[in-house]
C-alpha cells in the first residue's frame, strides 16, 4: 500500500497581509486539498517586515529576528491546521515554505526569503522544504514565478485555451494553450500599490470590493506615466516586486491635488490594463480565464478585467473547485513535493533558467 504524501504548504506574499497554510495530499491522482488556514500577521510583524522593505539601520540583525518571528508565525499556523484538519506532525512528509520576500534582485543573483526553517522545523517536527528561488537564479534565471510550473501540473491540457492569472501583491499569468509550450511571466503591480495607497490615505489595509476605487475616477495623465515603467516594455521571462513599483515610485508622478479615491482608480486601472495587455500581447487565443489570489475577491478590478478583455471567459477558480486564496499555498506544499521526490520544481521558459532544477533546500526533522 503506498505511503500517505500528505504535505503542507505555506505562503506569504508580497501584500504582507499574513499567511496561507493548506494541507495537500498527493497520494493519488487526482490530489486533494484536505483543508486551509489564512492568518493575519500582527501589526508588530508587518510593520518589522515593512521596514525590512528597503535599506535601513542594522538591518541584518533585524532581517534574523524577523526571520525568527517568521517561524514562529508559521509554526503557529502550521499547527492550527493540522489540528483543525485532525492531522499529525508524523503524518506530513513536510512543509513546504515560501518564506517573505524582502528583496528581489535576480538581475544581481539573489532573491531573499526570510524564515527561520531550522526553527520552524524544530518547532513543528517536520521536515521542512523553503529557499526555493536560489537554484533557479544561480541557472540564470529570475527564481519567480515559480507557480506557473505548479498550473502546467495541476491543469491537463485541455481542447480550450486557458490563463491563469494570480493576482496577489504582483501579478502573474500562465499560459495553457491545447497545443504548444506552456509558459508564465510577471505582469506587474497586483493589489501591492493598491493596498499601500489605500493605507496610506484611509488607514484601511486594503479597499473592500474595490468600492473606494469606484468611487473615483481615473487620471488618463497619470496612468498614462505610470504604464510608462520600463518593465511593461520587457519581453518575458520577467519577474518584477517591490523593488519597481512602490509608492515613492508613484509619488513622483503625483502632484499633490489629485483626488486620493482618483489615485486608487487609476491604480486599479493600471492593474488591469497590465494584465490585460500581457493576456493580448503573449497569449492571443485565449478563450478562458481563471482569476486566482487575493484580487479575485476584488469585485471591482474582475469587473474591469472582463471589460479589458471581451470576448474571453472571466471567472475565478471557484468554478474549478479551488479556493482562489489556496492557490499559492498548494503550488508551494507541490514544491516541496517535487523536492523531496528529487524532481524539477521551475519551468525554463517562464524563468529564464538554463533548464530544469531542482529546487530548495531540506531541513529534516
Amino acid at each position: 500500500m503506498k505511503a500517505l504524501q500528505l504535505y503542507v504548504g505555506l505562503m506569504s506574499g508580497t501584500s504582507l497581509d499574513g499567511v496561507d497554510a493548506v494541507l495537500a495530499d498527493f497520494s493519488h491522482s487526482p490530489w486533494r486539498l484536505r483543508h486551509h488556514v489564512y492568518r493575519p500577521y500582527s501589526e508588530a510583524l508587518r510593520k518589522q517586515l515593512l521596514l525590512l522593505q528597503h535599506p535601513n539601520e542594522n538591518e541584518l540583525h533585524h532581517a534574523m529576528l524577523a526571520a525568527n518571528e517568521l517561524a514562529r508565525c508559521y509554526a503557529a499556523v502550521a499547527n492550527e491546521l493540522l489540528a483543525q484538519a485532525r492531522a499529525k506532525p508524523e503524518q506530513i512528509v513536510a512543509i513546504g515554505c515560501h518564506g517573505q520576500t524582502v528583496r528581489h534582485n535576480p538581475q544581481q543573483g539573489y532573491s531573499l526569503q526570510l524564515c527561520n526553517a531550522a526553527l520552524l522545523t524544530e518547532l513543528c517536527g517536520i521536515s521542512v522544504v523553503c529557499d526555493f528561488r536560489s537554484r533557479d537564479i544561480a541557472a540564470g534565471g529570475n527564481g519567480a514565478p515559480l507557480v506557473p510550473a505548479f498550473h502546467y501540473a495541476l491543469f491537463p491540457k485541455r481542447n480550450t485555451h486557458r490563463v491563469i492569472v494570480n493576482i496577489g501583491g504582483i501579478s502573474n499569468l500562465t499560459n495553457l494553450p491545447p497545443k504548444g509550450t506552456y509558459f508564465g511571466f510577471d505582469c506587474g503591480p497586483g493589489n501591492m500599490l493598491l493596498d499601500a495607497w489605500c493605507e496610506t490615505q484611509t488607514g484601511q489595509r486594503f479597499d473592500v470590493d474595490g468600492a473606494w476605487a469606484a468611487s473615483g475616477r481615473i487620471i488618463p495623465e497619470l496612468l498614462k506615466h505610470l504604464l510608462t515603467h520600463p518593465f511593461f516594455r520587457q519581453s518575458p521571462p520577467k519577474s518584477c516586486g517591490r523593488e519597481q513599483f512602490n509608492l515613492r515610485w508613484l509619488n513622483g508622478f503625483l502632484s499633490g491635488k489629485e483626488a486620493s479615491r482618483d489615485v486608487q482608480a487609476t491604480l486599479l486601472a493600471l492593474t488591469v490594463q497590465s494584465i490585460a495587455q500581457a493576456v493580448s500581447e503573449y497569449c492571443p487565443g485565449a478563450e478562458d480565464i481563471y482569476l486566482c489570489g487575493g484580487g479575485a475577491r476584488n469585485k471591482t478590478l474582475v469587473e474591469k478585467l472582463r471589460q479589458a478583455l471581451p470576448g474571453i471567459e472571466t471567472d475565478v477558480t471557484d468554478a474549478l473547485g479551488i479556493n482562489p486564496q489556496t492557490l499559492e499555498a498548494y503550488a508551494f506544499a507541490w514544491l516541496a513535493w517535487q523536492t523531496i521526490e528529487g524532481k524539477p520544481g521551475n519551468l525554463s521558459q517562464t524563468t529564464g533558467a538554463k533548464g530544469e532544477r531542482i529546487l530548495g533546500a531540506i531541513y529534516k526533522k
